[in-house]
C-alpha cells in the first residue's frame, strides 16, 4: 500500500509545537530544534515509504503463523526489523547512556506517525520498547537497567506487556498470576496471560516480558499487584541470554485486522521453572505500569491519526483517477469533482490535520515537563493538562479513525468492498484501536470522573479559558468569525453543564457514566476546532509558509467549523439529558 509522509503538515506543526510549548527557550534542548527535526523526518519518510509501506499488504495477506510454540512473522518482516534496529529508530527517544539518540518526544512524534501509517502491524513493538524502557528507567534497579536496556534500545531484544488474563479483561485487580519469592531475591512466576502483542516472534532471540503478578501475601484487588521482568531466556549478570525460562506461547489470535502483528497467549511456569525479577516496590506494579499505559495510550491516539492519513491518501488518489459522471459541459470528470466526495475527503483531511496538531502539542508538552529550567508549579500545570488531554486524544482519534475508514471504503464505492484494493485492511486494522489500552468507555470515564470531577473542573476550566482567549483573534476575520463564535458557544455549554450538572452535589453517578462518551466526543471536536484555529493564529504571527498552502488550511478550518463543530453541541445535548431511559429499561 503506497504511503508518503505529509511532510509539509508535519514540518509546520512540529515547529509550532516547539515554539508554543517553550522548547526554544529550554537550554537542555539546545541543538534539538526544528531544523534537526526536519532532517530526521526526511530520513524517516524514506524508510516509511520505501521499506515499511510495501510490506503492509504482505502482512495483512500472509499474517503470522503458529507452529509448535513458534510464531513465524510474514515474509520480509525479519529483514525489515534488522534494518529498523540497525538504523537506530528504536532508540530514537531513548537515553544515550544505553545506546539511544535521546531525541525529544516532539521529534519522535511525527516519526512514529510515519511508521504507524506505513505499517501499523509491523511497528507495534516500537511503543512497547519506548514504554517498557521508561518503566525500567523510572522503577528498575541499576542491575536490571544495565542488563536489559542496552539490548532493548538497540533492538537486539523486544518488550512484551503482559497484563490481561482470561476472564479478567480490563479489570487488572482480578488477575491471578502468582509470584513466589525465592531465597536469592528472585520470584517464580506461574500463570497465563492473553492478548500479548509481540509476546512471541522470530525477530529477536530474546523477549523481555513485563508481567503483572501477585505475591502470596499481597492485598486483594489492584493494591496487591507487583511488576516483574520475565525474559524468554534467562539473563546472566553480564547481560547475555542463557537457558530457557519456561515462557511458552500457547497460541496466537486469529484477528479481524493487524494480521502481521502476533497477538499471543503466554503461559508462564508450566514446568515451575519461570524466574522473574521485581521491578520497583512490592504491590506497586500498577504505578509502574501506568507509565507504559500512558505511553501506549498516546501511541494509540497517534495510530488513529496515522490510519486516517493513510486512508485519506488512498481515497484521494482513487478519487483523482476514477472517472464517473459529467460536468456542465458534458465532459467526463473524476469523482473528486463530485461535491459529496469532496465532503468525505475534507472530513478525512481536516480530522487528521487537527488531531495531528493536538498529538504534537501533547508530545512537546511532555518535553516541557522534563525541561531542566521549568518551575515546579508550572511543571505540574503542564502535567495536569497532559493528563486531561490524553484520554481525549486516545479515544477520539481512534473513534474517528473507524468512522473515516468507513468513508474511505465509501469513496472507493464497490471497489472498496473488494480486498484487492487494500482499503478494507484500514477498516479492519482500525477497529481494535478503540479497544486496547482502555476502551473508549474507560477513557471517557477517566476523563469525566478522574480528570474533570477529580479536581472540580479546575484544569478543564483553564483549558477552556485559553481556547476562549484564542478565539478573540478571529473577531474581525470574515471567513472564520462564525467558527470562532460557534466554538465559544460549545465552551459556554461545557461550562454551564460543569456547574449545573457535573459538579452538582446531587448528581447521579450512573447517569453521568452513561453520557461520559458523548462528553468526550464533544471535547474531541472542541479540541480539533481549537487546534485548527491555533494553527491559523500562529501563522498570522509567523507568516513563513506559502499563501496557497495556508489558504487550504483556512478552507479546512472553515469546513470543520461548518460540518463537524455542530456535532459537539449535539453531543452536549445528550450530556444534558443524562440518564433518560437508562435506569428505567430492564434487560
Amino acid at each position: 500500500m503506497n504511503y508518503q509522509a505529509p511532510y509539509k503538515d508535519m514540518q509546520l506543526l512540529v515547529a509550532q509545537a516547539y515554539q508554543q510549548q517553550g522548547l526554544d527557550a529550554d537550554e537542555s534542548l539546545a541543538g534539538f530544534d526544528p531544523e534537526l527535526a526536519n532532517a530526521v523526518m526526511e530520513e524517516a519518510a524514506k524508510f516509511a515509504s520505501g521499506v515499511l509501506a510495501p510490506l503492509n499488504t504482505v502482512g495483512d495477506v500472509q499474517g503470522c503463523r503458529f507452529d509448535n510454540g513458534q510464531v513465524i512473522t510474514p515474509e520480509g518482516w525479519q529483514a525489515a526489523y534488522q534494518q529498523f534496529a540497525e538504523s537506530g529508530w528504536i532508540g530514537l527517544a531513548l537515553p544515550e547512556a544505553f545506546g539511544g539518540q535521546d531525541l525529544p518526544k516532539y521529534i519522535a512524534q511525527p516519526v512514529n506517525e510515519m511508521w504507524l501509517s506505513a505499517n501499523l502491524a509491523f511497528v507495534m513493538f516500537q511503543a512497547l520498547a519506548q514504554g517498557g524502557s521508561e518503566i525500567l528507567l523510572n522503577f528498575a534497579n541499576e542491575s536490571i537497567q544495565n542488563r536489559y536496556l542496552p539490548k532493548i534500545v538497540s533492538g537486539e531484544w523486544t518488550v512484551a506487556m503482559a497484563l490481561t488474563e482470561p476472564n479478567a479483561g480490563s479489570d487488572l485487580g482480578a488477575l491471578n498470576t502468582k509470584a513466589m519469592p525465592q531465597a536469592d531475591g528472585t520470584y517464580k512466576i506461574k500463570g497465563q496471560k492473553i492478548f500479548i502483542t509481540y509476546g512471541e516472534h522470530d525477530l529477536t532471540d530474546n523477549i523481555a516480558h513485563l508481567v503483572l503478578a501477585r505475591t502470596p501475601d499481597a492485598p486483594a484487588g489492584s493494591r496487591g499487584i507487583s511488576l516483574f521482568i520475565v525474559p524468554k531466556f534467562r539473563v546472566a549478570e553480564d547481560g547475555t541470554s542463557g537457558e530457557f525460562n519456561d515462557v511458552r506461547c500457547t497460541g496466537i489470535e486469529h484477528k479481524m485486522g493487524l494480521h502481521g502483528s502476533p497477538t499471543c497467549s503466554i503461559s508462564y511456569g508450566d514446568q515451575d521453572a519461570c524466574i522473574g525479577e521485581l521491578v520497583g516496590e512490592l504491590n506497586q506494579g500498577l504505578m509502574a505500569m501506568f507509565v507504559l499505559m500512558n505511553e501506549a495510550r498516546l501511541s494509540c491516539g497517534l495510530q488513529g491519526v496515522a490510519l486516517v492519513e493513510l486512508g485519506y491518501q488512498q481515497a484521494l488518489s482513487y478519487a483523482q483517477e476514477r472517472t464517473q459522471g459529467t460536468n456542465a459541459q458534458g465532459e467526463k470528470v473524476a469523482i473528486v469533482e463530485h461535491a459529496d466526495v469532496k465532503r468525505m475527503l475534507l472530513e478525512m483531511r481536516s480530522e487528521s490535520f487537527a488531531l495531528r496538531a493536538l498529538g504534537y502539542q501533547i508530545a512537546a508538552q511532555i518535553d516541557a515537563t522534563e525541561a531542566e529550567n521549568g518551575e515546579a508549579q508550572d511543571n505540574q500545570a503542564k502535567k495536569d493538562r497532559i493528563a486531561l488531554l490524553t484520554p481525549i486524544f486516545k479515544a477520539f482519534a481512534t473513534e474517528r479513525a473507524n468512522v473515516m475508514a468507513g468513508q474511505v471504503v465509501q469513496v472507493f464505492g464497490g471497489m472498496g468492498f473488494v480486498e484487492e484494493t487494500g482499503v478494507a485492511q484500514i477498516m479492519r486494522d482500525a477497529r481494535v484501536t478503540t479497544i486496547y489500552e482502555g476502551t473508549t468507555g474507560i477513557q471517557a470515564r477517566d476523563l469525566l470522573f478522574r480528570k474533570v470531577l477529580g479536581d472540580k473542573g479546575h484544569v478543564l476550566t483553564e483549558l477552556l479559558a485559553e481556547i476562549s482567549q484564542l478565539l478573540g483573534k478571529f473577531d474581525a476575520d470574515e471567513a472564520l468569525s462564525a467558527m470562532a463564535k460557534d466554538t465559544q458557544q460549545v465552551i459556554t455549554k461545557v461550562m454551564s453543564l460543569l456547574g449545573s450538572q457535573m459538579l452538582n452535589g446531587e448528581r447521579d453517578v450512573t447517569s453521568l457514566q452513561a453520557v461520559s462518551v458523548p462528553f468526550l466526543e464533544a471535547m474531541g471536536v472542541l479540541c480539533c476546532s481549537w487546534q485548527l484555529l491555533n494553527v491559523l493564529a500562529y501563522q498570522q504571527a509567523d507568516g513563513n509558509l506559502d499563501e496557497a498552502y495556508m489558504q487550504n488550511i483556512r478552507a479546512l478550518a472553515a469546513f470543520y467549523g461548518a460540518y463537524r463543530l455542530p456535532s459537539a453541541l449535539a453531543a452536549l445535548k445528550v450530556v444534558e439529558n443524562a440518564g433518560a431511559g437508562v435506569s428505567e429499561y430492564e434487560f
